[in-house]
């Protein structure tokens, strides 16, 4: 836990500014987002780095993950009130400035991610919030003259029950601060939560309704200039010469600034940039990927899937158990994915200003410490002299992660001499992202008398994330994210064997919702299917007899097929299909009930079951589940990105279509889990509910035509 001390100097070192803070007070008036200062006054009590309470009575808890819709602004205060024992919506909220303090514990470092907001700062949020009550504890028994031991306290209060003293939080603040912070603290028991596990509205709800939530795209510091770039169509491609002098002619374009990978047009506003832009004139060295295509591409994959094959899992006596290549014993199959973007509903954008005292930087990062060494990076000064304030995120899903449009905006503000806006436009966003990796899957199996799989072999080949990101969590030639879902298989196969071939063509790729989930569990459930109806046997049951010793597994499935009333008669020329998987210590299964309308599927109702150990806002949860499934459905149904002559084929929502509101089906989500107190551990919930929505719908198809669907998206 972090000291006073510590978080004094957390506060000076990025000069009082914990940006945006949010009164929460109340629902009907809610202040305005604005830059509120972090240091807290001479008699404000600062426990910690993530509470003060100043002596009127005025709570403040600092918020450490980004939001991004993902709920954590609401989640991260439950664990922290609930133990403080403060009165739920009368505080304001921080986000946490850019500094290590604020690491993830789960993750090393502070970034929003990984579905580990809660998980990660499940215990130690709840230590903080228990800390800073023990030391109120402790203050009002110094002024009663009572043993702490005496003390209760309510909402906001410290109560003697003895003889009635009432003492509210704020008249004790002042003591508090004296208070020495206690080595440790006593957690409350789950029997005893009043606001963990309840379903609790969203505190960011209304400032987004009524218009004063901030997001990067917002940020307005004075004398600022508005840049859009236009970058190399081609991935690693440079600007070897351009001329701007009809950019420079249009009215209001104030600068045209040459980067290594593009130019940039500066107005005071986005619209006389882009005009602009449209008039530069850039000669580009293209590169070697000049000739770059999906069919290309394709063939790499199919290349090196075996020869460049590396060990991922194996058990048993792995693909030795397969009959001889030529058997008809063997069931074969090739499963591919395609890339895929981001298309966050707001496109990246930053905003930097350079000064001789530093940079100070609005951006909407899920990665603050990140943001902050490639602003350091760009501008040529110490991390220390970069203040980032961090805003509402409209949508991250792994995109915001990284800190290229940062880089971006800080060089430009450096260059120019002026504050900076970066704003990327949609088809900036959708052909220059850090995309989903490709993934081309061999597959072979052979079952044994009894229709069931005794020998499974899993051939992956695609790129690597971990390559770029962090090359030492690569080991042995594997990326741990490629496998994820594949090499760690739950079912009851005595033989099994994965393997991966990193074969990089030069698309950059990064993280996206669920990772190598998102597609190693349509390879999976959809292969297991097609054993199941091999053998002739029902889908639900033949996994349930190879999940018999996976209990948290076998719980979400059978709750997923109760709500979907697995097995009853189904409208006409309705089908269900099932999947389930785990990812990020959640389990989650999905039925999806699905019909053919002129020639396309059209998903009517996804019935979905839940095991995240505990479910800090069960409405949040849910939340998640739905948009989980609404994102996976998207990609399912329409996500491609293609490439020819090296450039992304794609654009827009016009050719890169989302999920319309009259596709949207119908979802049921049932939490089930016992809690941490019953040994379950944590798992995360912003992604775990993606990786079985393709697969249930692509095996309710297979069951309405007999044919699977072994490319994404679906083509019937």
């Amino acid at each position: 836990m972090i000291s006073r001390r510590e978080f004094l100097t957390v506060s000076l070192a990025t000069g009082g500014g914990l940006l945006l803070g949010f009164s929460t007070a109340s629902q009907a008036e809610t202040a305005p987002a604005s830059v509120v200062p972090a240091v807290a006054s001479g008699k404000d009590f600062a426990p910690n780095a993530w509470v003060r309470i100043a002596p009127d009575g005025q709570i403040t808890l600092v918020v450490s993950a980004s939001e991004m819709g993902q709920g954590a602004m609401t989640a991260l205060p439950m664990l922290i009130a609930e133990e403080l024992d403060a009165e739920w919506g009368r505080f304001n909220t921080e986000f946490a400035p850019a500094n290590q303090a604020y690491a993830n514990p789960l993750l090393g470092g502070q970034i929003t991610g990984g579905s580990a907001t809660v998980r990660g700062f499940y215990t130690k949020m709840r230590e903080v919030g228990a800390t800073a009550r023990e030391m109120l504890l402790q203050a009002a028994a110094k002024q009663w003259s009572v043993s702490a031991n005496a003390l209760i306290t309510e909402p906001g209060r410290v109560v003697h029950p003895g003889s009635g003293r009432i003492a509210l939080y704020g008249e004790l603040a002042e003591a508090a601060a004296s208070v020495p912070v206690p080595g440790s603290v006593m957690l409350k028991s789950e029997k005893d939560f009043r606001i963990i596990g309840k379903p609790t509205p969203r505190l960011d709800t209304p400032i987004k309704v009524n218009g004063q939530a901030g997001f990067g795209i917002d940020a307005r510091p004075e004398d600022l200039r508005i840049a859009t770039i236009e970058r190399c169509p081609v991935f690693g491609g440079k600007v070897k010469s351009f001329d701007a002098t009809a950019a420079k002619a249009v009215k209001g374009v104030l600068a045209v600034i040459g980067l290594d990978h593009g130019v940039a047009v500066l107005a005071r506003d986005y619209w006389t940039a882009e005009q602009g832009r449209q008039q530069l004139k850039i000669d580009w060295d293209l590169g070697p990927l000049a000739d770059l295509s999906s069919e290309g591409i394709t063939r790499m994959l199919r290349a090196g899937v075996e020869t460049k094959a590396r060990p991922a899992a194996k058990h048993g006596q792995g693909a030795g158990a397969l009959p001889s290549a030529g058997s008809k014993k063997i069931f074969r199959a090739v499963y591919q994915v395609p890339y895929l973007a981001h298309t966050c509903m707001e496109p990246m954008n930053c905003t930097a200003a350079v000064t001789a005292d530093g940079v100070t930087v609005w951006a909407p990062t899920q990665a603050q410490g990140n943001a902050q060494r490639a602003a350091a990076k760009a501008a040529g000064v110490d991390a220390s002299k970069v203040m980032v304030h961090t805003t509402f995120l409209g949508g991250g899903f792994g995109r915001r992660s990284e800190s290229d449009f940062v880089t971006e905006a800080v060089q430009l503000a450096k260059q120019h001499g002026h504050p900076v806006k970066v704003i990327w436009s949609r088809p900036d966003d959708v052909q220059h992202d850090y995309y989903r990796p490709i993934a081309y899957n061999e597959l072979s199996a052979e079952l044994d008398a009894h229709g069931m799989p005794k020998t499974w072999v899993h051939r992956i080949a695609g790129p690597s994330i971990w390559s770029r990101i962090a090359p030492a969590r690569v080991k042995n030639g594997i990326d741990p994210s490629a496998v994820e879902g594949a090499a760690d298989l739950p079912y009851a196969i005595p033989n099994l064997e994965v393997t991966y071939a990193l074969i990089d063509p030069g698309v950059p790729v990064g993280f996206w919702r669920s990772v190598g989930h998102s597609q190693n569990a349509y390879v999976v459930e959809c292969f297991l299917d097609e054993l199941a109806a091999q053998s002739g046997q029902d889908p639900f049951e033949y996994r349930k007899k190879l999940l018999k010793d996976q209990p948290r597994y076998l719980a979400v499935l059978e709750k997923a097929a109760e709500m979907a009333n697995w097995g009853k008669p189904l409208p006409k020329r309705h089908h269900h299909g099932i999947a389930v998987a785990k990812a990020f210590g959640s389990y989650c299964a999905q039925v999806a009930e699905v019909s053919i309308e002129s020639g396309k599927p059209r998903v009517h109702k996804v019935h979905c079951a839940i095991d995240c150990g505990v479910a800090v806002n069960p409405s949040g949860v849910e939340a998640q589940m739905q948009s989980a499934i609404v994102y996976g459905l998207t990609a399912a149904l329409s996500g491609k990105i293609t490439l020819k002559n090296g450039r992304v084929q794609q654009q827009n929502f016009n050719d890169y279509p989302a999920l319309r509101i009259d596709e949207m089906p119908e979802i049921a989500v049932a939490i089930i889990g016992s809690g941490v107190e019953s040994g379950h551990t944590l798992g995360g919930v912003g992604e775990p509910g993606l990786p079985p929505i393709a697969p249930a719908v692509v095996n309710a198809l297979r069951a309405a035509t007999g044919k699977p669907q072994r490319e994404l998206p679906i083509r019937l």
